[in-house]
């Protein structure tokens, strides 16, 4: 009776999901997936005889991202957190994998990818979700022991040392853009855990230190020292690494308002943006779509952020709240670096944007981490609702 009265008073999980959430995801892959498109339709090098190609393959990204979305989505609030515990082990034995030899792959400079079954994996893109999960759960744990909200700093030690083991494996690929998402996420969940302000002006040094110690010791390499030269003054090196940033400027440079058109981009059809369906895509949007499309990614995002920070707001528990305040940290950081050197106000990391760039594991990993946003939206909004209101009202009066 109980189950039949639930089941009349709840609406169906399909009715309570955050709709303006995942309207804001399909409309950045729908784009992403046109701007990936038209950025490779005439690289006879990477397409051969198929312009479509890519388009297909980032098709099929998605679709197995959304499988993955979905099933984090469903799985019941009791596993989850098991769950958490399997992401963040596995994420930390992908990267440890990356330095056997003969299993690591070297793409572009960085030995940050695995390849399974002919297929290639960057572990760092499943380890960003994991850092988030992993310190979510290790500070849900302490502070619900403890019946409390805020932390002491005998608390916050595990969940450094949660951030700080993918960091090191990350750092010494290298892969810097990566590593300084991690640290905008764990910066947001522990300034949300309640960490003092002296935690957080440390993890900022620490992380300083840290670039610092890295170029120091030569950990990273050549060519992404003179990436950061090129930051300061493209011009030093107008043919080597500042021309990435010189003709990405360009391209958005070429869109005006609305744009030269889709597939009518002077600077993506000719190929004279390296990596343009990638770590450059938002190029291909200034440039065909200008100022509107480019503005419209940026909304999108924004809202996307907001209603990530809502259902922080309403979690359940701190678990929850943790969490998507992490996921939020990481898709707003990551956006905001891929598009800042794009446009030439942040150095070239090759970190991609979120929904928008090609790249299997980079799409996987964020559509898991918005079916975590929707799971813990789902737990949230049964607490207010009608359904729980008047079953409680039923249980007082027996």
């Amino acid at each position: 009776m109980t189950t039949a009265y639930r089941r009349s008073v709840e609406p169906p999980t399909w009715r309570r999901l955050d709709w303006l959430l995942l309207a804001c995801v399909v409309a950045l892959c729908v784009l992403g997936s046109l701007l990936v498109w038209s950025a490779t339709a005439n690289r006879t090098y990477l397409v051969e005889d198929d312009p479509t190609a890519f388009l297909t393959r980032n098709a099929v990204n998605i679709l197995i991202g959304s499988v993955l979305g979905v099933v984090v989505l469903v799985t019941d609030h009791r596993w989850l957190r098991v769950l958490a515990a399997v992401l963040y082990l596995g994420s930390l034995a992908g990267l440890l994998l990356i330095f056997v030899p003969g299993v690591g792959t070297t793409v572009n400079g960085s030995h940050s990818w695995l390849m399974i079954g002919g297929l290639s994996v960057q572990p760092a893109e499943f380890a960003k979700l994991g850092v988030i999960v992993g310190m979510a759960l290790v500070l849900a744990e302490r502070a619900e022991g403890r019946l409390r909200d805020h932390l002491s700093d005998s608390d916050l030690v595990p969940a450094l040392m949660i951030a700080a083991l993918p960091a090191v494996l990350i750092l010494l690929q290298p892969d810097l853009g990566t590593a300084m998402v991690l640290i905008a996420v764990v910066f947001g969940v522990l300034a949300l855990a309640g960490a003092p302000k002296r935690w957080l002006v440390g993890l900022v040094a620490l992380g300083a230190a840290a670039v610092y110690v890295a170029i120091s010791m030569g950990v990273l390499a050549q060519y992404q020292l003179l990436r950061f030269s090129a930051f300061t003054d493209p011009s030093l090196d107008p043919r080597g690494a500042g021309y990435n940033t010189i003709q990405a400027r360009v391209a958005i440079g070429n869109g005006g308002v609305f744009g030269e058109g889709l597939f009518q981009g002077s600077q993506t059809q000719a190929g004279f943006v390296p990596e343009q369906h990638t770590d450059f895509v938002f190029t291909v949007a200034g440039e065909e779509l200008g100022l509107v499309g480019a503005a419209t990614i940026i909304v999108l995002f924004a809202v996307l952020l907001w209603r990530a920070l809502r259902i922080a707001r309403n979690a359940e528990d701190i678990f929850g709240r943790l969490a998507a305040v992490g996921v939020a940290c990481w898709f707003g950081f990551q956006a905001f670096q891929n598009i800042g050197m794009c446009l030439g106000i942040m150095p070239v990391t090759g970190v991609p944007l979120p929904f928008v760039s090609y790249g299997g594991t980079s799409m996987f990993a964020s559509l898991a981490a918005v079916g975590l946003l929707q799971n813990i939206h789902l737990r949230a909004v049964r607490r207010p609702g009608l359904g729980v209101v008047v079953r409680s009202q039923l249980l007082r009066s027996r």
